[in-house]
């Protein structure tokens, strides 16, 4: 795989020096990003971290960058909340026209490009938790991004309306680089629903990067699901730093895209942290969704708890690689790992790599995985009182990937997530 494989890359530089202005740092912040990613070039199989995700069809394919104009498109938006804050980003820009976005006390909601002219001193971390020389797709959305989303919750704001978010591409052929921040104050509580999504058919690329700042004793549940259409290519990058005794909730579904991947960190830094990281995953065809994440514990007295449930059917692939760090300064630190995949047919695939690197003595870390098929008694039981054999394997898998969805405290999200997954099982 060539290092050229972006119609635009061999002249990065004068790209990004068309890209809309930023502040001084910013400019900084795009510099090193763009030199971290050029020494580095999209990754092969060849590395540890991409030996079960080839990128040769996103290397081999000429993206154009994307371009600002209408949104154009013909096909319904999600479900809504009701009473909720609903942002609409379209090809990685804040679209004002289709958003809703009432005043809510202690909550700002706002085009990133937009917060990084007017208020910069909300901006001064952007960037903080991205390690640019370790994913080069992180490098390369920090060098090309042009808009994305600010969020800030204020201290002490109890945010009552879910934010929803919209993440819609629309155009065939081009690559499309937003950018998330957000900022939860101290004592904050808020919602938040990320629904990616794809013009049914439209080839495209979508390389998103989320940073997420949780302040102390602050509480957010954050729900991503990505369901774009199984031409699509979604390459993300999650960061999140929790501090003391926050609760954190992070749950990500996916069912779309030809090629899905999330590198998920958690970096736990504050004394008395809970977190969840919990995820479903559901490939049929010849998809491929792969789900990278690592818990880091860096301070004493933190919980976390992690279930994956993956559904894997016809010749799709499925990657799960779940690590958790706990460092030597960690003690009493209680952490639980659970990795389980279900396989509907003897062409699907799953690789399942979970990982405990443990530096301290006095703490409470599990983790297992699981891979295997409907067992027949069940299915048995529940033919033998008339229900179909097809139906009978739906609700089996479906009691198989509720343990996640059932976590999500939004009904209407739920109940949604619940029938999309009846749906794509067929």
């Amino acid at each position: 795989m060539s290092r050229g494989a972006l119609a635009y890359e061999a002249d990065l530089a004068a790209l990004t020096a068309s890209l809309p202005s930023h502040p001084v740092f910013l400019s900084g912040l795009r510099a090193r990003a763009l030199e971290a990613f050029q020494a580095q070039g999209l990754p092969t199989v060849r590395r540890e971290e991409w030996k079960y995700t080839p990128l040769r069809e996103v290397a081999q394919t000429a993206w154009q960058p994307s371009e600002p104009g209408p949104a154009l498109f013909e096909f319904e938006l999600p479900f809504r909340v009701e009473g909720s804050v609903r942002v609409v980003m379209v090809n990685g820009r804040f679209d004002r026209n289709l958003s809703d976005t009432p005043a809510i006390k202690g909550l700002t909601v706002s085009s990133l490009h937009t917060a990084a002219q007017e208020q910069p001193d909300d901006l001064a971390k952007l960037g903080e938790l991205v390690a640019l020389d370790s994913f080069p797709f992180g490098a390369l959305n920090t060098a090309l991004w042009q808009d994305g989303l600010f969020i800030k919750i204020e201290a002490g704001a109890m945010v009552d309306p879910v934010i929803e978010i919209v993440h819609v591409s629309t155009h065939d052929g081009q690559a499309h680089a937003p950018r998330l921040f957000i900022d939860a104050g101290e004592g904050s509580s808020a919602r938040i629903v990320e629904n990616w999504i794809t013009t049914p058919g439209a080839r495209t690329l979508t390389i998103p990067v989320t940073e997420s700042f949780i302040g102390e004793r602050a509480n957010i549940e954050h729900i991503r699901v990505q369901d774009e259409a199984e031409t699509a290519f979604n390459i993300a990058l999650w960061e999140s730093r929790q501090a003391g005794s926050s609760e954190y909730k992070a749950y990500t579904i996916a069912f779309g895209a030809a090629l899905g991947r999330l590198d998920q960190n958690i970096d736990i830094a504050g004394e008395h942290a809970v977190t969840r990281l919990d995820g479903v995953a559901a490939a049929m065809g010849s998809q491929l969704i792969d789900n990278h994440t690592q818990l880091d514990h860096a301070v004493p007295n933190c919980n976390s708890f992690e279930i994956y449930k993956q559904v894997i059917g016809g010749q799709a692939t499925v990657v799960f690689n779940g690590k958790i760090m706990v460092h030597q300064d960690a003690q009493k630190t209680d952490a639980k790992q659970t990795n389980q995949a279900l396989l509907l047919s003897p062409d699907a695939t799953i690789n399942s790599k979970p990982q405990l690197e443990i530096f301290a003595d006095d703490v409470k870390c599990t983790h297992g995985a699981t891979v295997g098929q409907l067992e027949d008694s069940p299915r048995f039981y529940m033919m033998s009182r008339g229900i179909p054999r097809s139906e009978a394997d739906r609700l089996l898998v479906y009691a198989f990937a509720a343990e996640v969805l059932e976590l999500i405290s939004i009904d209407e999200v739920r109940l949604a997530l619940e029938a999309r997954l009846m749906d794509k099982l067929g």
